[in-house]
């Protein structure tokens, strides 16, 4: 199993120090190989920084490579690298929390209740088939530029993924077991909390995931538009200034979020799903 794992990770370091390499030199090789005409774009530096140049960026933008020092360069400058990290995080982490608890709460309301589910079924459709992004502006109009927005913009986009997986998880529970706790004298609320609640935990959480990154685009497609602080701000400023180097230290930190929220995600689901065999073990 150890021999397996090192494979794996010598392989994922491989592809990860030839990307580097090619992207690194890529351009200069192309151009002794190739006509000026068919050099291909993606690796030109103008467009797509050097990993040299993003690195310096990123030295630059965190206040590493500051003569004043890292302090006073964090003081001096209220959208660094690290205040914009934070607020990214901090938004999409509410948006996230907020559009997945009413999401599975209103899933859960929904999928128990065939009355219920035929009242509003409609109109959720209905607000579920307005694009999200175009509901950006005027989130922004009611909330300001603030970090409300953006909040407000990672909730509407979580919402409805988080709901329609526990609306159609709640629907797929077995009514036999559903049965036999009503059978052994269970209340409705016990029913929901140790029926209904753990067979639809496994298609929460398969909603859970991409959530995360609807959430980290909800806020980023927010900052876009309006922000006084942000990621998304960081890579509007850069693109003005037609500096790709700064825009790709914005891409590869928002990476590094999604990723750490995905992971928080993951072992949440391991904890809470130890009792399925994929997830034995853990927690």
């Amino acid at each position: 199993m150890s021999s397996r794992r090192s494979v794996i990770l010598f392989w994922q370091l491989a592809i990860l120090a030839l990307t580097l390499v090619v992207w690194q030199w890529g351009f200069e090789w192309s151009k002794m190989l190739l006509p000026k005409a068919y050099l291909p774009k993606i690796l030109d530096p103008y467009f797509v920084a050097k990993p040299s140049l993003i690195w310096n960026s990123f030295l630059r933008l965190g206040c590493f490579s500051d003569a004043s020092g890292f302090l006073a360069c964090i003081g001096n400058n209220d959208n660094n690298l690290w205040v914009a990290t934070l607020v990214t995080l901090k938004n999409t982490w509410w948006g996230f929390l907020f559009g997945s608890a009413t999401g599975i709460a209103a899933g859960l309301v929904l999928g128990r209740s065939d009355f219920l589910a035929r009242v509003f079924g409609p109109y959720v459709v209905a607000l579920n088939s307005i694009p999200r992004i175009a509901l950006v502006p005027l989130v922004i109009l009611i909330f300001g530029l603030g970090d409300l927005s953006k909040i407000a913009t990672a909730w509407l986009v979580v919402f409805f993924v988080v709901f329609f997986n526990t609306f159609e998880g709640t629907r797929a529970v077995d009514r036999d077991q559903i049965a036999a706790a009503r059978l052994m004298g269970a209340s409705e609320f016990a029913v929901l909390r140790t029926v209904v609640i753990p067979s639809a935990l496994a298609w929460v959480f398969a909603s859970l995931l991409p959530a995360v990154s609807f959430a980290l685009v909800g806020v980023i497609v927010g900052e876009f538009i309006g922000a006084e602080r942000g990621l998304g701000k960081l890579i509007i400023e850069a693109e003005a200034r037609a500096n790709a180097s700064e825009m790709m230290v914005a891409i590869f930190v928002m990476m590094i979020v999604g990723i750490v929220l995905a992971m928080l995600v993951q072992a949440l689901q391991s904890y809470l799903l130890r009792w399925q065999p994929q997830f034995e073990g853990a927690g």
